[in-house]
């Protein structure tokens, strides 16, 4: 019975993912046109995003023509056996890729086909999503789902420094890397399809920074950090970022990031590295909480 109500649930935490945008980013990017000339093509390019928001949660149509990759980052309390939480996780996005529906956005490197659903969990070889899933426990008795549809153009600008960096002119601190993450959303323009929100991990080793800055792409915009030297590292990166006049789209304007969050870890002594996830306005991140038979999707 939980695994039924846990397949509906992520079924229909896809379906919000990919047709309703978070509040906290609807707000900010309503915010961001407030700061634009009525008429500019800032204040334009807004407008049709905000009307591309209206239309898709109105007619639960995806936002973005790319839907993503799904990515999950589920917690269970302790002792949960997770390799049926996995598999219907797997089975519910087989269903929404065809329901919602999510463009097939797994490709085999090898042929560069579509991949097809041999996983061994059913004999259906139709194109699926392949969703990316990390799971942790707490000390909580609930489930917590935490479901982001990672686009394509965004994750292409997101990058890895390592410091110090001569050509940056970066050294092993904060100002260094703030040089780095300067860098990166100059390099990205409007590839990006800005105004973005930034996610950033400094520490080591390269593959728990990459998998932590994606994760501060989960906080809320007007999440606070604890830390209260990266709480101000936040701010002031936010503003100097938004001083690059790359604005919406890449079109110019006084909004080029609507967020900066970042997570410090600990590192090895002779490794620096700064890792940047860039996510697009389109941030589609939604969560399912599961408890004694109650679901609530926020």
């Amino acid at each position: 019975m939980v695994i039924l109500q846990l397949f509906n649930a992520i079924v229909e935490l896809y379906r919000k993912a990919a047709t309703e945008l978070p509040e906290d980013v609807v707000k900010a990017i309503q915010r961001a046109r407030r700061k634009e000339k009525k008429g500019s093509i800032a204040y334009k390019a807004f407008n049709d995003i905000i009307e591309t928001i209206k239309i898709a949660k109105d007619n639960k149509l995806p936002i973005c023509q790319d839907t993503g990759m799904p990515i999950f980052y589920v917690k269970v309390p302790v002792g949960t056996a997770t390799h049926k939480i996995s598999q219907e996780i797997i089975n519910a996005t087989r269903l929404a890729t065809k329901k919602v529906p999510l463009r097939s956005n797994s490709v085999n490197i090898l042929n560069d086909k579509n991949s097809k659903d041999g996983v061994g969990l059913s004999d259906d070889k139709t194109e699926i999503n392949l969703p990316v899933i990390y799971f942790e426990e707490h000390s909580k008795k609930e489930i917590v789902i935490d479901l982001m549809l990672k686009g394509g153009g965004s994750e292409n600008v997101s990058k890895q420094y390592s410091l110090p960096d001569k050509q940056l002119k970066a050294s092993r601190d904060l100002d260094g890397v703030k040089k780095c993450v300067v860098d990166c959303v100059k390099k990205a323009k409007g590839f990006g399809c800005p105004p973005g929100i930034i996610g950033i991990a400094i520490g080591s080793p390269k593959d728990k920074v990459a998998i932590e800055s994606k994760k501060q792409l989960l906080r809320k915009l007007n999440d606070k950090n604890k830390n209260t030297k990266l709480r101000k590292f936040e701010n002031d990166l936010l503003k100097e970022l938004n001083k690059l006049n790359i604005g919406v789209m890449g079109l110019g304007g006084k909004t080029t990031v609507l967020g900066v969050k970042v997570k410090a870890l600990h590192r090895h002594p002779a490794c620096y590295f700064v890792d940047i996830s860039y996510g697009c306005w389109a941030l589609r991140r939604k969560r399912l909480i599961y408890e004694k038979g109650k679901v609530l999707i926020e």
